[in-house]
């Protein structure tokens, strides 16, 4: 009889990483597509991964007649179960690394203006290049990588993952391939593939591995063919909860209590892919109760809200931020999610709607949280909306966390010596990863969030509506206790969740 374990328990993916082959008989593509994974075997049973609960009773069976003992399961994350399936029980003609090595033939490149129209279109249809461009696109999700580059250069393709925000080589095809690998994605995204001079944007919509992804497609001629960037948007990932960013708990307090208020604005802000839409979308599961109606407006929308109707921005037929911003005004909401303020129009209606009774909630490109308020200025909004409808503001940044396999012990270096004080700030001990395996020899794994949060007084309202510099501004928010972005990751630090180094990198002081 199958007998299920914790399956409700999300065990951590660490548990997976000395999983081996327990039997020759399971294939990758099979467990994969019955959402299950043998993890170890201890005679009278067989504990078994899995990432849902709807799991086929009748696999179960098949592996308590395969192994003849109890199947107990145990519930992970479905990318890292998929992940650790592909790793184990992946034949190594079904790796990109693994079909590369098999299509090694020419060693020399082919000019994508050498082939015909017709014939590059065939070869970006033949079955090697259609699998190969999957298979790129499968690690990639399995690695956690956000965005896949490939770049064109006189020997050949080059290709590299972004993982946890930064670049990893990644198996680069051979050479004869190039024009038939990005024609076979230009056609993917319905992109002109006989257009070489100009750059191309586009979208991909695909199943892979039972799981829907959206790719972002971008495309630009260099001197050596081109350069193609594809962004993965994987719907099917869990959204991150609030209480998951890594916020220290005065500041999750404090941030829970501003987006709760009934109106007003309350804005992330910071760099292209520091997490600011991932914690509006935390910020919207966390004050949502189904007795509100919530709307959203974004460019692209990247994550669907269940529940919650979301109007994507499509410039070419006149659909901005600023229009469709006016059109909800119209739909009774009680909470407007706005992807992003980035023209006075859009900025002047988001602060009449906060003024009328609305929480809007929305993203600024600033370095800290106190230009936000100065941007807003910029952006030819009055200084007593400014002063009367911002309630706060969250700057944030990512740094990656140090691999917990080969965390060891350190000291400061002599550069963060320089710029620190190490003794009165406690740092005369910090850790780092030397690098392994399970990081790809990185000495990180995975990513989390520092925080500095400015929450509108009295006092800052009267500063902003005297057009204050956001220097000054900062200096007196510091003072009514503000913690820096840079003061917020010396905290991650002392706790021995990253490394001194990042820090620094991300947020200079």
């Amino acid at each position: 009889m199958t007998r299920h374990g914790t399956a409700a328990v999300v065990h951590p993916a660490e548990d997976l990483l000395e999983v081996e082959r327990i039997t020759p008989l399971l294939t990758a593509d099979w467990l994969a597509q019955q959402a299950l994974m043998p993890l170890r075997t201890d005679g009278n049973s067989v504990t078994v991964g899995i990432w849902r609960d709807d799991v086929d009773p009748s696999a179960l069976d098949d592996l308590r007649l395969l192994f003849n003992a109890e199947v107990v399961t145990e519930r992970y994350d479905e990318v890292e179960l998929r992940a650790a399936i592909q790793r184990v029980y992946a034949d190594e003609a079904v790796t990109a690394e693994g079909l590369i090595a098999g299509l090694a033939g020419e060693a020399h490149v082919i000019s994508t203006d050498d082939i015909p129209l017709d014939d590059l279109l065939h070869l970006a249809n033949e079955a090697p290049v259609v699998r190969l461009v999957n298979l790129l696109l499968i690690e990639a999700l399995d690695l956690r990588a956000s965005d896949v580059h490939l770049e064109g250069y006189q020997d050949g393709l080059r290709v590299r993952y972004r993982i946890d925000g930064v670049l990893q080589n990644a198996p680069s095809p051979p050479p004869h391939l190039t024009a038939a690998i990005i024609s076979r994605v230009k056609i993917m995204a319905e992109l002109d593939i006989a257009e070489r001079r100009l750059p191309q944007d586009g979208r991909i919509r695909l199943r892979l591995q039972n799981r829907q992804v959206d790719v972002r497609v971008s495309t630009v001629p260099t001197l050596r063919g081109e350069s193609v960037v594809l962004r993965l948007l994987d719907k099917e990932r869990g959204r991150i909860s609030l209480l998951d960013l890594g916020m220290a708990p005065d500041t999750l307090e404090l941030f829970k209590e501003v987006i709760s208020r009934p109106h007003g604005i309350v804005l992330s802000t910071g760099p292209t892919g520091s997490g600011k839409t991932t914690t509006l979308y935390a910020a919207v599961e966390m004050v949502r109760t189904g007795r509100e109606k919530i709307l959203t407006v974004e460019d692209p929308v990247e994550y669907e809200l269940p529940g919650v109707p979301q109007v994507p921005v499509n410039e070419k037929v006149g659909v901005s931020f600023a229009t469709v911003l006016r059109a909800l005004l119209r739909q009774d909401p009680d909470i407007i999610l706005v992807g992003e303020i980035r023209d006075p129009e859009t900025a002047q209606i988001a602060t009449q709607a906060a003024l009328t009774g609305h929480l809007v909630l929305s993203t600024l490109h600033t370095n800290d949280a106190p230009t936000a308020l100065t941007r807003l200025l910029d952006l030819d909004v009055a200084a007593y909306l400014v002063a009367s409808t911002v309630d706060a503001v969250l700057a944030q940044r990512l740094v990656r966390r140090i691999c917990p396999h080969c965390r060891r012990e350190t000291t400061p270096d002599k550069m963060a010596q320089r710029r620190l004080d190490i003794a009165g700030l406690g740092l005369q001990r910090v850790w780092k990863g030397a690098g392994c395996e399970a990081c790809r020899q990185t000495g990180y794994i995975g990513r989390i969030g520092i925080y500095e949060l400015l929450v509108m007084d009295n006092d800052l309202r009267v500063e902003v509506q005297n057009r204050r510099g956001s220097e000054e501004l900062r200096q007196m928010a510091i003072a009514k206790g503000m913690r820096s972005l840079q003061d917020d990751g010396l905290r991650l630090v002392r706790e021995g969740v990253t490394s001194l180094d990042e820090v620094l990198r991300v947020a200079r002081g």
